[in-house]
């Protein structure tokens, strides 16, 4: 090889190296700035799967109502804290319609019948709860009561169809408080886990709020949109 195509060719592999150089710092460069964004997209999907899907095949059993007592683990009133609202009003102005109608395309009722059901469900008068450390506010409209409330163990709830559910028990302990003297959570979670949504059974009587079935007040985060509620009953 002469010296000319020596020259030409080291000049190509030098022209090549810094080319290669120069596209890796843009590369590293889009990376970086692309890094913030898809940190908060993974941190939402993980919510988000945390709630709904990718569950162990064991956490899908107990959501369905299908555990050992051994499964069971008491809750402490921080795993509802928050600011809650009543879903009662979605179904109300039809916001939740289309969560019916897809239940009606795998169940057993029309799209009009599961709205009956949980017309019934739903329905409540307190349509937000605020919850922070023992102290719990119950919002009728304009109107609020509070009370301070401490841990009264759980029962163990068997349905007709064989599954069972946990019902956490909470005491109203302030004697000149207007507040339920009881409350009663159940969201398919049976130990020491964060809710993301739940049924809640309310009132002075302990033992009649064990028997109540047919109606469970059900409230989820007050930053939702009806639309989100609706989005996230139909992931489930």
């Amino acid at each position: 090889m002469t010296k000319k195509w020596m020259y030409l060719f080291a000049a190509a592999l030098l022209t090549f190296f810094l080319a290669a150089c120069q596209q890796e710092e843009v590369n590293e460069a889009e990376a970086d700035e692309a890094t913030p964004e898809t940190e908060e997209t993974v941190e939402e999907k993980s919510d988000h799967d945390h709630a709904h899907g990718e569950m162990s095949e064991k956490d899908q059993q107990i959501y369905k109502g299908y555990f050992e007592d051994s499964d069971i683990g008491n809750r402490p009133l921080s795993n509802w804290s928050g600011d809650w609202q009543s879903v009662y009003p979605y179904l109300l102005d039809g916001t939740l319609d289309k969560v019916f109608e897809y239940k009606a395309e795998e169940g057993d009722m029309t799209a009009e019948e599961y709205k009956d059901y949980y017309t019934t469900g739903y329905m409540t008068d307190v349509d937000r709860i605020e919850i922070n450390a023992d102290i719990v506010t119950f919002h009728k409209g304009d109107e609020s009561v509070t009370g301070r409330y401490k841990y009264d163990g759980y029962e163990i709830l068997t349905y007709e169809k064989g599954n069972r559910g946990v019902r956490y028990i909470y005491k109203q302990m302030d004697e000149n408080s207007d507040a339920p003297a009881y409350m009663q959570f159940s969201d398919h979670i049976i130990s020491d886990k964060v809710s993301h949504h739940y049924h809640l059974y309310f009132g002075d009587d302990r033992t009649a709020l064990l028997e109540e079935l047919e109606n469970w007040p059900t409230y989820y985060h007050s930053d939702l949109t009806g639309e989100q509620i609706a989005e996230e009953m139909i992931a489930h």
